[in-house]
């Protein structure tokens, strides 16, 4: 598989790459509000520089999540009208798994405990070790304090600046984004494993089922600090 796009908005960073044989683009940029709006423009023209359509494409990735519930639909929903359109299968890819793969890039870590800042004073965590292949655990929702960091492990994510010395002790912390890049270097093992799916059946993760707390709730939660 040499012609891929992949992209990611999961995070307060767009960042979208494309594959084609030893050809490398990418863009990163302003997420949140703004991707919805520039996504698909910057795809064009990252395809364009590339040589590529959309229906060359072998498949197109996205981070699914965790994230930003409004990022991961915009990505989610993109990745669904492109594949639709083109006739291209998609490549659903965890968030966490990316911040793991981008600490692995670019530190050799090969034991990561991934976590993004998931607001409302908690954070999205899993663990990833590398040995032939990336092993992982299950994706959680956590308060900062609960994330438990294994001997020998790092840290790797966005949550430092926002929970700092609440984070536990690691072996190193790494400040890295889930990167459409990272994705294209996991898309091999994952293609090869059958994890593509049509666009009718790729779906965001969320993890966090509840997106907005009650009045009552907040008050309550207040009450018991």
């Amino acid at each position: 598989m040499a012609r891929l796009l992949a992209f990611d908005t999961s995070t307060e960073a767009l960042s979208i790459a494309v594959r084609h044989g030893d050809l490398l683009l990418e863009h990163s940029g302003t997420g949140g509000a703004q991707s919805s709006a520039s996504l698909i423009p910057l795809i064009q023209q990252l395809l364009g520089a590339a040589g590529l359509s959309l229906r060359e494409l072998d498949a197109i990735a996205f981070g699914r999540g965790p994230g930003s519930f409004t990022g991961l639909r915009t990505a989610c929903s993109v990745a669904q009208g492109l594949g639709y359109g083109a006739g291209v299968r998609l490549l659903p890819i965890d968030t966490l798994h990316a911040v793991a793969e981008e600490a692995h890039d670019r530190f050799g870590a090969t034991r990561v405990v991934a976590v993004l800042d998931a607001r409302m004073d908690q954070v999205y965590a899993a663990g990833y070790d590398f040995g032939v292949e990336w092993v992982a655990s299950e994706a959680e929702l956590m308060a900062p304090e609960g994330v438990v960091v294994p001997e020998g492990w790092a840290l790797a994510g966005n949550a430092f600046a926002a929970y700092g010395e609440r984070l536990p002790r690691a072996v190193a912390r790494h400040e890295v984004l889930p990167t459409a890049a990272a994705m294209l270097r996991l898309a091999p093992a994952l293609l090869a494993a059958g994890r593509t799916v049509a666009p009718a059946e790729a779906w965001p993760l969320y993890v966090r089922d509840k997106v907005a707390q009650t009045t009552e709730e907040r008050a309550a939660l207040k009450g018991t600090a």
